[in-house]
């Protein structure tokens, strides 16, 4: 059994009180809000009291980005195991200097890239390894949404880590990592970024290359509705997933192989947060780490090196 504490009762919070009640290997113990509310029969109260408690193992924070990093800090001191929203921080630096005292320390850190945990992730990864469409070639990512502009709001607010590449841009760049065979080998060649009269980057593009090999186009934005999807093109064919980012129990996949489409449906007993949440508790129970599918400190050290190097003017 796993006990946690929510750092955080915004929305992503909610959803995780919500995906927490229809698991039966984890436990919500306490909340901390700077709000005060209460959620139903659980009264919320500072972070330093969920950090300190010692009935809590493990603690999700979903805060605003540019607190992640020093809460991260504050639960690691703790001996807290840690779920962190995307991006676990703003800065390479500061995630380089908690990635050397993490690897001193017994506890584990994932970062909340929930879709990683999904069958739907599982199975298109089962597809790919099995030569189902031939080597790729190529692959083209988008998340992007309209979002009214406000320059106060955690969106647009640079202070508060806002923007479309720290809101959005670790989906696609996670995308190609889960088929890159040198994840160290990943690399920007070209990128456009246009930004907003508050500094922060309003709709970006970029290009990455995996192992010398394919290429993954990228497009985040908070100006445009995009497609929200995702293509592996290879040399048999392609597959194309409708609802990459947050699939639901039942989700669906289209592939083309040697000019034959078909669809494969694709069901799950729990919702995409609560299969994370449910992965995450068997990692820190050391459950075996492989078949989870999980985004450790190794990637998220990747994925904020990527993330600055696109923001980079």
């Amino acid at each position: 059994m796993t006990n946690w504490g929510i750092l955080g009762l915004g929305r992503m919070g909610l959803s995780f009180i919500e995906a927490i009640n229809d698991l039966t290997n984890t436990k919500l113990i306490s909340i901390g809000s700077k709000s005060g509310k209460t959620y139903e029969n659980i009264k919320t109260c500072s972070y330093e009291e969920v950090i300190s408690n010692e009935k809590i193992d493990s603690i999700y924070i979903s805060t605003l980005n540019n607190t992640h990093i020093d809460l991260i800090n504050q639960c690691l001191n703790a001996k807290k195991n840690i779920l962190c929203e995307k991006p676990a921080s703003t800065s390479l630096k500061e995630l380089n200097d908690f990635a050397s005292k993490l690897s001193q320390k017994k506890t584990d850190f994932y970062e909340a890239i929930a879709y990683y945990s999904h069958p739907q992730t599982l199975e298109l990864l089962k597809l790919v390894k099995n030569g189902e469409i031939g080597d790729i070639r190529k692959i083209e990512c988008s998340f992007g949404f309209r979002a009214r502009f406000n320059p106060s709001s955690r969106l647009f607010d640079k202070n508060l880590g806002g923007g479309a590449i720290f809101d959005l841009g670790c989906y696609p760049i996670s995308f190609a990592m889960l088929f890159a065979k040198n994840l160290d080998k990943i690399k920007i060649i070209k990128k456009n970024l246009e930004f907003s009269t508050s500094k922060v980057d309003l709709d970006s593009s970029a290009t990455l290359v995996c192992d010398d090999n394919f290429e993954c186009d990228m497009h985040v934005s908070l100006k445009n509705n995009l497609k929200n999807i995702c293509k592996i093109q290879g040399s048999k064919g392609y597959i194309q997933i409708l609802n990459p980012w947050l699939p639901n129990k039942n989700s669906l996949i289209e592939i083309s192989s040697n000019k034959h489409f078909y669809i494969k449906n694709i069901d799950s007993n729990l919702s995409v947060y609560a299969n994370q949440i449910c992965n995450v508790s068997k990692a820190f129970s050391k459950e075996s780490h492989d078949s989870l599918n999980l985004f450790d400190i190794n990637k998220s050290l990747i994925n904020v090196n990527l993330i600055e190097k696109w923001l980079k003017k």
